[in-house]
Parts: structure tokens; C-alpha cells; sequence
């Protein structure tokens, strides 16, 4: 059996691993540089010539990073929870019930989305100033406890939920709260999955906000927090790159674990009417 090869076949595979590699390369060296001394963080070789261990030991004990560690951990996993529970909740509301002002509504949640993050920032700390919430956890996380976009997302899906469904649970005398919970959540979950991971690293990553609001180097946030060695004078790259590499633990995980309802979710996100 005769097989014809064209051209874009051999070059396909071959510029897909040339462009892999070149994505893979700053993580790579991100790793390297954490395991080497201060004096060889400029070296042209990418693997450390005297490997160390030195640097994961002093970023735990001679810094606040498991601090910072932690502050960012409870913030992307309230504030997760928070999108999921409230922005499912309004998109559910928005495609299943019919009442006055339901497109004013919505068309206002979307134009949140057009409003920039810097825009915000004067309004917010004065708010947060004034109520107190300056170095607490809820002035960090109240500005991302809902969002426009997960909104509008988990509206998408909703109404890709037979109403047919939700009327049988209704003659059989279930209430609304558990038609959302037991019956129609569970049929968007491949959304909910791609709104829990762009939440968590979107918060996981967030540096101007966690800065504006945290005066306590307790309170700093992780990318807050890796800027302390980035001085004036002086910068302990070796303790960036370090600090970063731990960072990017939780974040590869979670997307090990749910790789595959993300991948579903972000390519139903492009269909969805």
C-alpha cells in the first residue's frame, strides 16, 4: 500500500516541538537558576555547574515566604469558591428566570468587563480604607469575590440545560435551590472546572492590588512577596527564581487534576450561543 507524504506532514510535527521547546525553555531555566549560587545566576550554562539546595532552605527560613504562601493560598481558594458559588448562582437566575430588568441586568454585568482594573483601584482602597480592610484578607480578596466574565460564562451553559429537565423536577416538588445544585450544576460542570482554574491562577498571580492594599510584609500575597528580593541595589535572582518555581506547584497540579475538564470546558466555551 502506497503512502503519500506531503511536505506540511514532516514540518508540522517538527515546528510543533521547536515552538514546545521554546515555551519550555524560561520554565527550564527558572528551575536551573533556583539551584544556583548567587555568583553563577549569570552563567550562559543552563544547568548549574555547583548544584545547591541552599536557596529552597533560606527561602523558608530566613524570609516570610511560607507567609506569603499561605496568604496567596487562602485567597485563591476563597476567592474561587466565592465565583463559583455566586457567578453560577446569577448566571443560573439570568437563563432560567424570566423577570423585569433581567437584560438591563445582564448587559450591566458585562460592561464590568470593559471597566479597567486600574480604574478601580482609587474607589476600591478608599472603600477598603474606610471600612477597615487595609491588611486583612478581605480587602484583598472582596474585589474578585464575583466577576463579570464567570457570570456571563456560566449563563452560557445554563442555558444549554433542558428547561424540560428542571419542569420534571419541579412536579415532583423539588425546590428551586436544588434544581441548581443537584440537577443542573452537575450538567455544567466542564465550565465550572475552566472557571475554577482561570480564577484561582488569576488570583494566584495578581501583584498590583495585593500591593496596594497589604502595608505588613505578613500580609503580601506571592508575587508581592518575590518583588522583596528584587531591591534597589540589589537583586537576589537566585531567590526569585526559587520563589517562583515553588509558586508554580499548586497551579501544576491543579491543572493535572483537571486537565481534561478544562480542555472540555475552554472548547465548549467556543460554541456556546
Amino acid at each position: 500500500m502506497k503512502t503519500n507524504y506531503k511536505p506540511i506532514d514532516v514540518l508540522r510535527p517538527v515546528i510543533l516541538i521547536i515552538l514546545g521547546l521554546l515555551m519550555l525553555f524560561p520554565f527550564a531555566w527558572m528551575i536551573a537558576t533556583s539551584f544556583k549560587q548567587g555568583r553563577d545566576v549569570f552563567s550562559l550554562s543552563i544547568i548549574p555547574e555547583n548544584p545547591t539546595f541552599a536557596n529552597y532552605l533560606n527561602i523558608f527560613s530566613n524570609s516570610n515566604f511560607p507567609f506569603w504562601f499561605l496568604n496567596s493560598l487562602i485567597v485563591g481558594l476563597a476567592v474561587t469558591a466565592s465565583v463559583l458559588f455566586f457567578d453560577s448562582l446569577v448566571g443560573f437566575t439570568l437563563s432560567k428566570y424570566s423577570f423585569r430588568g433581567k437584560k438591563i441586568i445582564f448587559i450591566l454585568i458585562l460592561s464590568t468587563m470593559m471597566i479597567p482594573t486600574e480604574m478601580l483601584v482609587i474607589p476600591w482602597y478608599i472603600m477598603s480604607n474606610e471600612l477597615h480592610w487595609v491588611d486583612t484578607y478581605w480587602g484583598v480578596m472582596f474585589p474578585g469575590l464575583m466577576s463579570g466574565f464567570g457570570t456571563f460564562l456560566m449563563r452560557q451553559f445554563f442555558q444549554t440545560v433542558p428547561e424540560d429537565l428542571l419542569d420534571a423536577g419541579r412536579i415532583d416538588g423539588l425546590n428551586e435551590f436544588y434544581l441548581f445544585s443537584r440537577i443542573a450544576i452537575p450538567l455544567v460542570k466542564p465550565a465550572l472546572s475552566a472557571l475554577a482554574i482561570f480564577s484561582f491562577i488569576g488570583n494566584w498571580n495578581a501583584f498590583m492590588w495585593p500591593l496596594i492594599v497589604s502595608n505588613k510584609v505578613t500580609m503580601y500575597t506571592l508575587p508581592v512577596g518575590l518583588s522583596f528580593f528584587n531591591g534597589e541595589f540589589q537583586s537576589q535572582w537566585e531567590m526569585v527564581m526559587t520563589g517562583a518555581s515553588i509558586a508554580t506547584i499548586p497551579v501544576f497540579f491543579i491543572f493535572i487534576l483537571f486537565q481534561r475538564q478544562i480542555i472540555q470546558g475552554i472548547a465548549l466555551t467556543g460554541v456556546k450561543g
